[in-house]
């Protein structure tokens, strides 16, 4: 959940519902809130005209028998009765002008100072589906009222009794079910809106192992086809930068197999036997660190096909060239699991990790397993380790540990700089431990292929 919530599809989810929800929430709260005025507005229309009856048809009833008239015809909302006038207001109120206006000439309507107890009593009206409470304003007076017969009395307006829709009416499903209707649309919006950052994002990670896959269609909004198109061209650039740099270090490297030649057939004249072997070395720690400056730029280039590969079939061939070539290496284990992935970087990869371990270390032990849905392959050997602060440099080109790793056990200090780029090339990583029981550990995680995906 975390995990979604921080993603892009999450926030934009969350934005939309919230959004949405506060939106339609406000609206149907602006629409209850019409919806109550507007029935105040009836009602006291509906109590003007009963009023207006109440009053003329108490006025032709003889005097003796109006209190029991009024106490058949009242109903609530409006009663009218016998009685002394109250005090008056000083301004007279929409209802009792309204209501002198219909009854004309001879009668007397005026607003009464007090107002009945019930106008006193919390009045409120249901909105939002029940969830919020509004106050009712319609109209709620006392008014003193003298018929043209002379007759005192006076008429209470009173406010509706409280309404029971928000007890009976059960609205959870109803919200239920706008909850989720708002939810999967915006879901939806979220998923099609971050559906192509989303594929933009896969092709920039599979860009790093594969720089020759196929360019991204431009599909979609103008946005979207604008940064497809800026990415294609990104990818076009770093491919020809990236066959131009291999081509010049091989022409480099073919150009000068020549003259050292020439220079080691000359250095086959040197009489003194001891400078001829410095000279020879010297020559050869050039040959060499020209081979693997181009097996770096190469190790940098992904033309080679992607393919399924046995990871276990593959670690037993790498070991079993090494014992053949004499070095001491061990295999245990098996990750039994397949691989996407180049065949022969892969076969460096392993290969350079092993060398270095029996070039420092007189062995490699090889361990591998199966491990959160990768495989990690250990390499152990017997030498003395590296500094831990200088762990993360053993990884720079061409950098090598003086203190705890002789030069005359030669190399280029390239060897892990290669095997890092293949394993980051297929996914991977590769890291650099001293182990506990003495010797340096190199641990290389190589994810599973799901087909699936």
């Amino acid at each position: 959940m975390k995990a979604f919530l921080g993603s892009m599809t999450g926030r934009v989810f969350i934005t939309l519902l919230l959004g949405m929800v506060i939106s339609a929430a406000l609206t149907q709260l602006a629409a209850d809130y019409e919806r109550l005025r507007q029935f105040e507005q009836q009602r006291d229309q509906h109590l003007l005209e009963r009023a207006e009856q109440l009053v003329m048809a108490t006025e032709i009833v003889p005097a003796s028998a109006r209190m029991v008239y009024l106490s058949v015809a009242n109903r609530p909302g409006l009663r009218l009765e016998l009685g002394t006038p109250h005090p008056l207001a000083g301004t007279p109120t929409w209802f009792a002008r309204s209501l002198a206006a219909r009854l004309g000439q001879g009668y007397s309507i005026t607003s009464a100072a007090s107002r009945p107890p019930s106008c006193e009593l919390p009045n409120r009206q249901p909105v939002l589906y029940g969830l919020i409470n509004a106050q009712w304003r319609g109209a709620c007076e006392m008014l003193n009222v003298r018929l043209r017969d002379g007759a005192e009395m006076r008429l209470s307006v009173l406010p509706p009794r409280p309404s029971t829709a928000g007890l009976e009416t059960d609205y959870r499903t109803v919200i239920a079910l706008f909850l989720l209707s708002i939810g999967a649309l915006a879901y939806a919006v979220a998923r099609m809106t971050t559906r192509p950052l989303k594929q933009l994002a896969q092709a920039a990670q599979d860009l790093g192992q594969d720089i020759n896959r196929a360019p991204l269609d431009l599909t979609g909004a103008s946005e979207i086809r604008q940064a497809s198109a800026a990415f294609n061209a990104m990818q076009a650039r770093i491919r020809q930068y990236i066959f131009q740099r291999t081509q010049m270090l091989a022409a480099i490297t073919h150009d000068l197999q020549t003259p050292l030649t020439r220079m080691r057939l000359r250095l086959e004249k040197v009489s003194e036997a001891e400078l001829q072997e410095r000279l020879i070395g010297d020559l050869s720690a050039m040959q060499q660190m020209v081979r693997e400056g181009l097996e770096l730029a190469r190790s940098m280039d992904t033309t080679e096909t992607m393919q399924m590969l046995d990871l276990d079939s593959l670690l037993e061939a790498v070991c079993a060239d090494a014992v053949d070539a004499g070095q001491q290496v061990d295999l245990n284990g098996r990750a039994g699991m397949a691989l996407l992935g180049r065949p022969l970087d892969l076969r460096r990869c392993l290969g350079n990790l092993i060398d270095n371990a029996v070039k420092y270390g007189r062995e490699a032990r090889v361990n591998v397993d199966r491990i959160n849905g990768a495989a990690r392959v250990r390499i152990r050997d017997s030498g003395p380790g590296i500094p831990q602060a200088e762990m993360k440099r053993v990884f720079d080109p061409f950098y090598r540990v003086e203190t705890s790793r002789s030069r005359e056990s030669g190399g280029t200090g390239l060897g892990l700089t290669i095997a890092r780029n293949i394993a980051e090339q297929h996914g991977g990583s590769i890291a650099l431990a001293n182990h506990p029981e003495g010797g340096l550990e190199v641990t290389l995680m190589l994810p599973e292929y799901y087909p699936n995906k």
